[in-house]
């Protein structure tokens, strides 16, 4: 397959798959938001946020390292054996201290002991995500994998939601479906990597499992950085406010991030592509990516504003007119679609794959401390609108650091290349 139809297959199949992640929450929010109500829905939103940090904490770096390791290695049967036991080990190892570390949560402190069935049920997410080897299928450029198990797990979930979850009271059910689309696609995908690529399981050696450490380190602290500003917005904001109130947040802000699911499959077709185009030719792969910039810019920039000018109606005729608090937070996030497009350019695209990674976890860590300055001054203040504008400020400052950075080093990803090597697209 030349590699134009292989791009070009893969991010049909990415497209598709968010295009259902696009869809799919449109379908089932107004829905769910009505059976459950905002008080329910801001509890099921409050565990998924907790429970992320345990996803973040799981995948450490590997859907990025292990991403370009498994491109490079893709043609070596053993070495693709070696590293996918090395990282599938230390993933489980991350689970398991995981695991430990929600049961001594759920036991001693008091926000948590209430709910303590809901957080065990969400925590299946963790344990799916762990399973299902995504950075092996993107690494190996087979995405049509990824995208054909999204889909059964969503539509799973989506069927269920409308069958099972009638009332209040059978809120259970939402983290129950979630954690069991997440663990069948999990395990379908380890059946697929043992049995079609021939992978063979081993106990990889104490220096393959520090390795894995080592590589995997910046972009772990890049992640869990990130995550102060992202999912700690909806954590934090539990303790402050009622679940009522956090329901109206997560709303919002569910709606801004299935618009900006958009952008996944551009960014994960690209990348592993960009590993290799980058070995032969630095102009022609900051060509490439100055195109997935102006691409970005376009379509994140249009959607921005429809969410801006169209929130009052969006909100009124899709959750409902008891939601309308919802309406200025998505006013405020409507402008997040395209910084956070951006931000997927300057840092995944650009400064990982030159090698930043160092660079880019530093000013991750500088945008948490922004924004753990910003949560403490804001959010006990103004609430949810506190949390909005902590949101929106923080992926601002985090892009704005990018840019300078990509300046200083002359990778003006935002410019037309003058000079490209074309050769490696054909």
């Amino acid at each position: 397959m030349s590699t134009k139809k292989r791009l070009l297959t893969n991010f049909l199949s990415l497209a598709t798959m968010q295009g259902l992640n696009f869809i799919l929450p449109i379908v089932t929010l107004p829905y769910l938001l009505n059976v459950v109500g905002p008080s329910k829905f801001g509890l099921i939103s409050f565990s998924q946020a907790f429970i992320t940090y345990f996803i973040l904490f799981t995948d450490y770096g590997f859907n990025l390292v292990a991403t370009r390791d498994i491109s490079l290695a893709r043609e070596d049967k053993k070495k693709l054996s070696v590293i996918f036991s090395s990282v599938m080990t230390v993933r489980l190892l991350l689970l398991a201290i995981s695991l430990l570390i929600l049961i001594v949560t759920v036991t001693f402190i008091p926000k948590f002991q209430d709910d303590k069935i809901l957080y065990f049920l969400t925590f299946g997410m963790a344990i799916g995500n762990v399973l299902f080897p995504v950075w092996f299928f993107q690494g190996m450029e087979h995405m049509k994998v990824i995208s054909i198990l999204n889909i059964i797990s969503k539509s799973i979930f989506t069927i269920g939601i409308f069958v099972l979850v009638k009332g209040p009271s059978q809120y259970l059910y939402v983290p129950v479906l979630n954690s069991l689309g997440y663990i069948s696609i999990g395990l379908v995908g380890l059946f697929i990597v043992i049995f079609k690529y021939k992978i063979r399981i081993s106990l990889p050696s104490k220096n393959q499992i520090v390795h894995q450490f080592k590589e995997g380190w910046d972009i772990f602290v890049s992640n869990f950085a990130t995550s102060l500003y992202t999912t700690s917005n909806v954590f934090i904001l539990g303790f402050f406010a009622s679940n009522t109130i956090v329901g109206y947040f997560s709303s919002a802000e569910k709606i801004i991030r299935a618009i900006t699911s958009i952008i996944a499959p551009i960014i994960q077709t690209v990348y592993p592509y960009l590993s290799r185009a980058l070995q032969e030719s630095k102009e022609n792969a900051l060509s490439i990516i100055h195109k997935v910039f102006i691409l970005i810019t376009l379509s994140m920039g249009i959607l921005s504003i429809a969410v801006g000018v169209f929130a009052k109606p969006l909100v009124e005729i899709g959750l409902g007119p008891e939601y309308r608090e919802t309406i200025p937070l998505l006013q405020i996030l409507a402008i997040l679609p395209l910084i956070l497009g951006w931000a997927n350019v300057f840092g995944i695209l650009t400064m990982i794959n030159f090698d930043y990674k160092k660079q880019l976890s530093r000013i991750y860590v500088s945008a948490s401390i922004f924004s753990v300055i910003s949560m403490i001054i804001l959010i006990p203040l103004y609430k949810q609108y506190g949390t909005a504008w902590t949101s929106l400020l923080t992926e601002v400052f985090v892009t704005i650091l990018m840019v300078i950075f990509l300046w200083k080093k002359d990778l003006h990803v935002w410019r037309k290349r003058r000079k490209a090597v074309s050769k490696v697209m054909r």
